[in-house]
């Protein structure tokens, strides 16, 4: 099965503030980066689009017109709890570095950890797996979860997820073969 993860689009939100599974809206610049992203995909049919729930994945999924897009809440950006639509300067810096050192087994206070939110992704890859073994699904998310998921194909721990970049609209593209099979990473952040 092929997985091919979207990334949404830049949003309109101030720079600096943490919005994790805030629903915002996209930015004045979605058509211009919808044309680009639909130009990457130009080739491509899918068996499936999928989609986070929140309105900056929605509306992309949509727009993209590659079929109705199944909203699944499973594919949401991490949740920050207490710390969603505040600057990250303000969030106390030895609150931030304590969970910055173990973000994989912490949480924002009343918020959730990366191994949680991989739980999520691993669980949905999963079922795609069953559902459409031979298939090609697309998947339009957030970047939390698309270095989550990179991090469980290549097998690598949490810790290193930020050494993935996701831009916004950029598209990540990954292989399974089957559930014994070795993923492979077709490609990234393109």
């Amino acid at each position: 099965m092929k997985l091919t993860l979207i990334r949404h689009t830049h949003l309109a939100i101030a720079p600096g503030v943490c919005y994790g599974q805030s629903d915002i809206d996209v930015a004045n610049s979605f058509n211009e980066e919808l044309a680009i992203i639909q130009s990457k995909l130009v080739d491509n049919s899918y068996d499936a689009i999928y989609s986070s729930s929140l309105q900056r994945c929605a509306k992309l999924a949509q727009a993209l017109n590659r079929g109705e897009a199944k909203l699944d809440e499973r594919l949401k950006e991490l949740n920050f709890g207490d710390w969603e639509l505040q600057a990250w300067e303000d969030i106390p810096r030895d609150v931030f570095d304590d969970w910055a050192h173990d973000y994989a087994h912490l949480s924002p206070p009343n918020g959730e950890t990366f191994s949680q939110l991989q739980q999520r992704g691993i669980h949905f890859l999963t079922q795609m797996l069953m559902r459409y073994p031979n298939g090609h699904i697309a998947v339009v998310t957030h970047g939390g979860m698309i270095r989550a998921l990179l991090a469980h194909a290549l097998d690598l721990p949490l810790k290193g997820l930020f050494r993935f970049v996701i831009n916004y609209g950029s598209i990540t593209q990954l292989e399974f073969g089957g559930v014994e099979s070795v993923p492979k990473i077709n490609f990234v952040n393109l």
